[in-house]
C-alpha cells in the first residue's frame, strides 16, 4: 500500500481474511456520488466525475474530507451548484446520495455529511 494512507478494516474473519479500505477510497466514493446529483456542477475546484477516477484521491483532497472513527464515517464536501438550482434541495440530495453510496459500498455507518457550497457554475444545458 502507499505510504501515509489511513486504512480501515471493514471485514475481519480472524485468520481467514481481512478487508481494509483506504480513506481516499471513501473520499472517491463520496466525490463520485456527489457529482451524480442533478444540480451539482462540480466539486470545488472544477473537479468533475471524469477527473476523479483518473487522478484518484489526490484530485479530490481539497474538496472532500473523510474521517472514520470506530467504523463511523463523517464527510465534508465542497461543491459548485449549477446555476438555477435550489441550494438546499441539491445539498440535501447530495447528502442522501453520498450517505447511500458510502454505506452500500463499504458497510460503514455514515454519521454526518457536511456540504459547503463553494460557488455557482454555468447553467446546465
Amino acid at each position: 500500500m502507499a505510504e501515509n494512507r489511513n486504512t480501515y478494516t471493514i471485514k475481519d474473519d480472524g485468520d481467514v481474511s481481512t478487508v481494509k479500505i483506504a480513506d481516499e477510497v471513501v473520499a472517491v466514493i463520496a466525490g463520485l456520488a456527489a457529482t451524480e446529483v442533478k444540480g451539482v456542477d462540480s466539486l470545488a475546484g472544477n473537479v468533475t466525475a471524469d477527473v476523479i477516477p483518473k487522478k484518484g484521491g489526490k484530485s479530490i483532497s481539497k474538496c472532500v474530507r473523510v474521517s472514520v472513527n470506530e467504523g463511523k464515517v463523517a464527510c465534508d464536501l465542497a461543491i459548485t451548484i449549477a446555476f438555477g438550482h435550489s441550494i438546499p434541495e441539491v445539498s440535501r440530495a447530495v447528502q442522501e446520495r453520498v450517505k447511500s453510496a458510502i454505506e452500500n459500498m463499504t458497510g460503514m455507518e455514515v454519521t454526518e455529511i457536511n456540504i459547503s457550497v463553494a460557488g455557482v457554475g454555468a447553467e446546465e444545458n
